[in-house]
């Protein structure tokens, strides 16, 4: 296979693992690729009064599991002196406080913070058939009649219960009607009527979410099973579906709420709409998993801002290797402009203007005195070093004079790097003159300053610090740019001239 075409194949499968990581990254943590984003939260709170006996208590009551269109985020209770814990009971969960003795009013609280999914429920277990339904006299006749009635004009299990509620919800209800409602509440008779055609049915209690409210409660509403899933019908207007504002609290199982010891039992129920940054919602909600062995936000916050600044170099070093090779942007020295532009992150770009002209300019000046010593390499860089550290104390003390707020962030300039550069801007100066001097140092700032902008865009420092592996599309990219044999863009400038009188 011809090398050029391996040198490319092997690119793209570097810049499409990086891609293909960070977009399973964001599928499985729910990380947001843009920053800024932000999630609505329901925070609904439970409260359950009732008279203790004066004995043992325990209060059993249903929390939500997985209700559609919602996702449980946190839960936690508020019951001085019970004990709590989270049971499962015939598919159903349920909140136990027990308490060893107790008396008088009690009130407890659960809350439960749940965020909107749209993403549809999976397919749900068939139920046992239904049991046989048992009716007194008259209402047995009544029962078949508008169980005839309603058959002859549906096919489905979903049209026959939009029909039967049709019937019960009459404004002017026929007489089997009113002879079922006379005994039933509207609910439980279609439960029934449903459950003696062969409907699986199992009883939902759901709560309209609207900010702010107080002291609501749960209104009653019924499932059947059809077609693998589970189906909820509103008996009061024979809706069908979950509406995007309504939480099915309860679902089958057993009662509301159970209390043993106690007596005059209340539930309600207050919401509280709230919105949060999606990210720290990705990081609340984040599993264990292949990739969260190595997520960076489990380190301590003091190695994550290190990071923070370190995932940013690959981007930097590319903004060099374009400047240099495509555009052919002369710099003093080949990663210089990075490490300028880090501490531009760290000043400010004004700041750190000024303060890196003004260090290295008076480094120039006393390297000049320091050339007719005499000294040897190694011993002239040292004294530069020190020259440098000197320069930079300087600028704090009369920066903190002058109100400026420049502390000690000047420091974050590389020393080392500083006294080398003004080393090799003085033989630059002396061997090729000042203008040499001027492009390169004018080409450094300019690649540093461009550096600077790039890394300071909310986007990339979101991408680069959430998605580590997106650096591969950056290694990607600086060895596509590495493997590029043409024309500098400066190259063409200077040689247009030529090339039109060519042709």
């Amino acid at each position: 296979m011809n090398s050029r075409l391996t040198f490319h194949i092997a690119v793209m499968l570097i810049a499409a693992i990086g891609v293909a990581t960070a977009w399973v990254r964001h599928t499985q943590t729910q990380i947001p690729l843009l920053p800024g984003a932000q999630q609505q939260v329901w925070l609904v709170e439970s409260r359950v009064d009732f008279v203790a006996d004066g004995g043992p208590v325990t209060v059993s009551l249903s929390i939500p599991k997985a209700p559609p269109g919602f996702r449980l985020l946190t839960e936690q209770t508020a019951s001085p002196g019970y004990g709590f814990a989270v049971v499962e009971d015939r598919g159903a969960r349920r909140g136990d406080w027990p308490i060893r003795s107790a008396r008088g009013p009690q009130t407890l609280y659960y809350k439960a913070q749940l965020v909107p999914d749209p993403a549809p429920p999976p397919p749900a277990a068939a139920p046992e058939p239904p049991a046989a339904v048992v009716w007194e006299e008259p209402q047995a006749t009544a029962a078949r009649q508008l169980l005839e009635r309603a058959a002859a004009t549906s096919s489905t299990p979903q049209s026959l219960t939009r029909e039967l509620i049709k019937l019960l919800t009459a404004v002017e209800p026929d007489q089997n009607t009113a002879l079922l409602l006379s005994a039933h509440p509207p609910v439980l008779a279609l439960d029934k009527l449903l459950r003696q055609a062969g409907v699986p049915t199992r009883m939902a209690m759901g709560l309209t979410l609207e900010d702010g409210r107080r002291n609501q409660r749960l209104v009653p509403m019924i499932e059947i099973f059809a077609d693998g899933h589970w189906h909820l019908f509103d008996p009061r207007n024979g809706r069908q579906g979950v509406p995007d504002d309504l939480l099915l609290w309860h679902q089958g199982g057993r009662s509301l709420v159970d209390v043993t010891g106690g007596s005059r039992t209340q539930v309600r129920f207050s919401m509280l709409s709230q919105t949060v940054p999606l990210l720290e919602l990705a990081r609340t909600e984040a599993a264990e998993g292949a990739l969260t062995l190595f997520d960076i936000h489990h380190l301590p916050v003091e190695e994550q801002n290190l990071f923070r600044i370190l995932l940013l170099l690959p981007l930097a070093s590319l903004v060099v290797v374009f400047a240099r090779i495509v555009i052919g942007l002369p710099t003093a020295g080949t990663f210089m402009p990075v490490l300028i532009a880090l501490a531009f992150l760290q000043t400010s770009l004004s700041l750190g203007l000024v303060s890196f002209l003004t260090i290295v300019s008076l480094g120039l000046l006393l390297r000049r005195y320091l050339s007719h010593l005499n000294l040897l390499l190694i011993a002239r860089i040292a004294a530069i070093v020190v020259i440098v550290v000197f320069l930079i104390g300087v600028l704090s003390v009369l920066g903190y004079r002058l109100g400026f707020n420049t502390g000690m962030t000047v420091t974050f300039f590389p020393i080392i790097i500083i006294a080398w550069t003004i080393e090799r801007m003085s033989i630059l100066w002396e061997e090729e003159g000042p203008r040499e001097v001027l492009v390169q140092g004018g080409g450094s700032l300019l690649v540093a300053i461009a550096a600077y902008l790039l890394m300071q865009w909310p986007v990339v420092a979101h991408l680069s610090f959430n998605f580590p592996e997106l650096n591969l599309v950056v290694l990607a990219l600086i060895l596509l740019i590495g493997n590029y044999t043409g024309y500098r863009l400066l190259e063409l400038y200077r040689f247009h001239t030529i090339m039109l009188e060519d042709r």
